[in-house]
């Protein structure tokens, strides 16, 4: 008798986001691994240029089209020609968790030459308890084996240090987040994971992931949850033209020495008890604190109270809540 696989963790509690612009054959790589899970794709740029989708993936697709239909004037908020827009998908979604993945990351192998599997260390990172309040030198005490013997050399046997380690960012510390391998608690955080305004019409791009970082690490402090890193890899294999995202990260480079500040210092109230209610009190902030660095921070604070709007909209009665999901291209 064949042996029975093994439901994939979480089959039916996690969406995986894609944002993209092109044909999605980087998925073949993943099929071992994504295949059982359901894909929300959100395509930017051009609307009417058909993305094509390996078989035997289980996805709908949202172009541009489909996001200002739905959400109507709020579309507004959703980034335009700018990987921020992934997201919309967040918003979209029904299920408990996300992790998403940009078109130009592909499976890492480990220093044994084995394939990582980055959505199962996602999972059991979100599974398994963080410890904001104290940093523990031994990196995640809950993961079986992560701990090194003293002066192991990180770098043996591969040429590029692999650091098989998770931890915990401690309590009131900021981090650079990185949105192209991310996953998070949709029912915990979601509202809070807003790309804000980049790209297109925009004064700045790329920079998406670290603002959804430092206004969501400001929140969990606020509320007791807790954010890791370390583990897992991906192969990055950069789409994108080097100089030509430095012209649109410069002016993240000198904003980032005003804003860091702004998040090392900004308090939430206590009254504050719900992700929604942190992040408009964020907005305000933002809007009073940052705009004389640039007029772009007074847009930007409207588009995040104008998130939250929509985000409720779409999600009446609370973060994951179930209700009918917005037409889209499906398979």
């Amino acid at each position: 008798m064949a042996e029975q696989k093994a439901t994939p963790l979480l089959k039916d509690e996690l969406d995986i986001v894609i944002p993209t612009i092109r044909n999605l054959d980087f998925l073949e790589m993943w099929r071992p691994f994504f295949e059982p899970y359901h894909l929300i794709i959100v395509q930017d740029g051009d609307p009417s240029k058909v993305i094509k989708v390996p078989e035997g993936f289980d996805y709908e697709l949202y172009n541009r089209n489909d996001i200002n239909r739905i959400l109507g004037p709020k579309a507004s908020c959703i980034s335009f020609k700018d990987s921020a827009c992934r997201c919309f998908g967040y918003m979209v979604s029904k299920k408990k968790y996300i992790y998403t993945i940009d078109d130009d990351c592909f499976v890492a192998k480990d220093p044994t030459g084995k394939d990582i599997n980055a959505l199962e260390q996602h999972i059991k990172n979100l599974l398994s308890p963080s410890t904001p309040h104290f940093f523990n030198t031994l990196y995640d005490p809950y993961r079986e084996g992560a701990d090194f013997v003293r002066g192991y050399p990180f770098s043996m046997p591969c040429q590029a240090p692999y650091v098989d380690a998770v931890l915990t960012i401690p309590k009131g510390t900021l981090f650079p987040m990185c949105g192209m391998n991310l996953g998070f608690n949709r029912d915990l955080i979601g509202p809070a994971m807003y790309f804000g305004l980049m790209g297109d019409g925009q004064p700045i791009g790329r920079y998406d992931d670290m603002w959804a970082g430092w206004c969501t690490k400001v929140i969990c402090d606020h509320l007791n949850l807790g954010i890791k890193t370390g583990l897992p890899y991906i192969w990055h294999s950069k789409a994108s033209n080097p100089f030509v995202n430095l012209k649109k990260e410069y002016k993240g480079i000198y904003w980032q020495e005003d804003i860091i500040p702004f998040f090392q210092a900004v308090k939430l109230p206590k009254e504050c008890t719900t992700v929604q209610q942190c992040y408009l009190e964020l907005a305000k902030e933002v809007k009073a604190k940052l705009s004389d660095t640039d007029p772009y921070f007074t847009k930007l604070a409207d588009a995040m109270v104008t998130w939250i709007e929509a985000w409720d909209e779409l999600n009446p009665t609370g973060p994951g809540a179930s209700s009918a999901a917005p037409a889209a291209a499906a398979k």
